[in-house]
């Protein structure tokens, strides 16, 4: 595994997943947050996540630029886990970044990659049509880079109620 990008719902267990396909490698553990603490339930989210992951991973925060990260820290003694793209995907819209080229950038960055990265993100295109323009948008922002993720990654997996389904 080089390339490995995990997708499903809410509460699916895609990150509990990644996780442990990370873990099961040798080298270093390294977790790529996206996520901001934008208020105190998410201040206290991220904690606790960081808790759970426990000593053998180190932590960096990125909420914008994934490319920069993935070209100053892959290895091949180290495995990178960014979790979780969808979260990047709402960062670079209320960043108002272009989501084409940031997206662009981190699939390039991913083809240079020189040790296993695992990428984690949200499918929220199988519910109903959102009944906002904002809500529309992020849906489709947020499917586009899956499907760019997707492509260029060597395996991907879909997660559903705990249950991986291999798609690639």
């Amino acid at each position: 595994m080089s390339l490995l990008f995990v997708l499903g719902g809410a509460r699916s267990g895609k990150s509990r997943y990644a996780l442990k396909r990370a873990e099961a490698l040798p080298g270093e553990l390294l977790f790529v947050a996206t996520a901001q603490a934008l208020d105190h339930e998410m201040d206290s989210r991220i904690a606790r996540h960081r808790e759970e992951r426990g000593p053998r991973w180190r932590t960096i925060e990125e909420p914008v630029d994934l490319a920069a990260v993935v070209r100053a820290e892959v290895r091949a003694d180290r495995v990178l886990l960014i979790d979780c793209l969808t979260l990047w995907a709402s960062n670079l819209m209320f960043a108002d970044r272009d989501i084409d080229t940031a997206t662009g950038a981190l699939v390039a960055a991913l083809g240079e990659a020189q040790g296993p990265v695992i990428l984690v993100a949200n499918e929220v295109g199988l519910g109903i049509v959102p009944d906002n323009a904002l809500a529309r948008r992020f849906r489709d922002v947020a499917g586009i880079v899956n499907q760019a993720v997707a492509a260029c990654v060597d395996e991907a997996v879909f997660m559903a109620a705990g249950l991986p389904m291999r798609l690639k």
